[in-house]
């Protein structure tokens, strides 16, 4: 079974032509994208906006917080 449908490989190929041509930009700063797996993730976020097959997107790529276990974090001069 297919994990990507075909619109959404269509859409990804697209925004790929546009990155190579310097034509495509990113959402809310407008600024040039030049990273191939950036338009990529564009693409792919598009056609899931267009409702085609695509998985939903990792944890790890999906950027915002920053997880970890809080390590390095202890204050000066606290020696218990």
């Amino acid at each position: 079974m297919a994990r990507y449908s075909k619109k959404s490989q269509d859409e990804v190929e697209g925004k790929m032509h546009e990155m190579k041509r310097g034509e495509l930009r990113s959402g809310r700063s407008g600024k040039k994208v030049t990273n191939p797996r950036q338009a990529i993730a564009i693409g792919l976020s598009e056609a899931r906006k267009e409702g085609a097959k695509v998985p939903p997107p990792n944890e790890r790529s999906s950027g915002g917080r920053r997880g970890g276990s809080g390590r390095g974090r202890k204050t000066r001069g606290s020696r218990s």
